[in-house]
């Protein structure tokens, strides 16, 4: 039976993939409160039920930075999908690209993104962060514009990893030990599906995106080791003025939560913003996404697109953030639970299960297309 929710999706890809694995993707930072208000707030919102509204099927299409979408749907950049499945983010990419919708690659994934633009017939959004050799960074411009990523995406809520216990208790983000690598191979050996696709089907296992930055690939803990010797906690708006001048496409800002910083993306020409708490795996008791939304679109009051990013779980939470603002919505640990519990052909079935639970919503609401969702929230 195919699974018929994101929650089903979430419960297949738990017991597809070994418990350190599943974690990373589902877990959060610190209590994981922020994760929890992230899902939590969307059901205190309520919807407005209007009948014999009259009109056809909703129409969900829009466009961004020139690119036609299905519906307001994009999926966000999640680090090293690659252990989901085999070539993780290839098969995700060329779900999305079959959906209709962009696919935005991980700095940190599996796969580079010339694979993925290569393997899956269109390039990716990239998704980048600060660090601190410029160079390197700059390279990796160069790459993503010659790839033909039509969308930089920055992450600016990662000066310094969040503290995330479940990562150190299952054992994925802690230095290697006897004991750690005894469960490690326990893991793969009572999950022989999972082991065979990514590990043996799914080779070379890698950081694509870092080969030549990141020389030591052994093991997780080394690539740890990396990302907090070098990610930039002095980053600035400053900063920007030099991304721009080594990126000619669209830069969109993930990771405003607070107004103030949505108007300094303005002032220092940001193309888009994607309001976001990086899914509650940064800091820790912050506002939920949903509740920091508003805000930020007034703040930002038309002057450019605001995406909207955590928490969302259907295609009900997808009308509610378009309803408070947003011009379309990211889903990550949705995708990625798809792609651990059916690969590609998972990830295009949770795309659609989205497509059909919004087109419902908004037939129910009596809203006849995208631009008339305004009013179908109950505030």
């Amino acid at each position: 039976m195919r699974p018929a929710s994101i929650g089903d999706y979430r419960a297949r890809a738990r017991r597809a993939l070994p418990r350190m694995v599943f974690d990373f993707i589902d877990g959060g930072s610190f209590a994981e409160n922020t994760l929890r208000r992230n899902v939590e707030d969307f059901a205190s919102l309520s919807l407005r039920q209007r009948v014999l509204r009259g009109g056809a099927a909703p129409d969900l299409s829009l466009e961004l930075f020139g690119q036609r979408l299905s519906l307001p749907l994009l999926l966000a950049p999640v680090g090293m999908a690659g252990l989901l499945a085999r070539r993780g983010e290839v098969q995700a990419a060329r779900a999305a690209r079959k959906s209709g919708i962009p696919f935005c690659l991980s700095t940190v994934s599996v796969c580079s993104i010339d694979e993925v633009a290569q393997s899956a017939g269109t390039a990716p959004w990239f998704q980048l962060y600060m660090l601190r050799d410029r160079g390197w960074m700059k390279a990796m411009l160069d790459r993503a514009a010659a790839a033909g990523a039509p969308a930089l995406v920055f992450t600016v809520d990662l000066a310094v990893p969040g503290i995330r216990y479940r990562d150190f208790r299952s054992g994925f983000a802690a230095e290697p030990s006897l004991e750690r690598s005894l469960r490690r191979i326990v893991a793969g050996a009572t999950h022989p599906g999972w082991l065979w696709d990514v590990f043996v089907r799914g080779r070379p296992l890698g950081f694509g995106n870092l080969s030549g930055a990141q020389n030591d690939q052994r093991s997780f803990a080394a690539f740890w080791s990396w990302i907090r010797a070098n990610f930039e906690p002095s980053a600035s708006w400053a900063d920007i003025e030099w991304l721009r001048a080594h990126w000619r496409g669209p830069i969109v800002l993930k990771g405003i939560l607070d107004s103030g910083d949505a108007l300094q993306a303005v002032k220092c020409g940001a193309d888009a913003v994607i309001v976001s708490n990086h899914g509650g795996r940064q800091l820790d008791d912050v506002v939920s996404s949903i509740r920091a939304l508003p805000g930020i679109v007034a703040a930002v009051n038309g002057r450019l697109p605001v995406l909207f990013d955590g928490g969302i779980r259907s295609g009900l939470d997808m009308l509610k953030a378009l309803a408070l603002g947003a011009n379309a919505c990211l889903v990550g640990r949705p995708w990625a639970y798809a792609l651990a519990a059916g690969g590609e052909a998972g990830v295009a079935h949770m795309v659609d299960i989205l497509r059909q639970e919004l087109t419902t919503a908004l037939t129910l609401s009596g809203c006849s297309d995208l631009a008339s969702v305004a009013g179908c929230l109950d505030l």
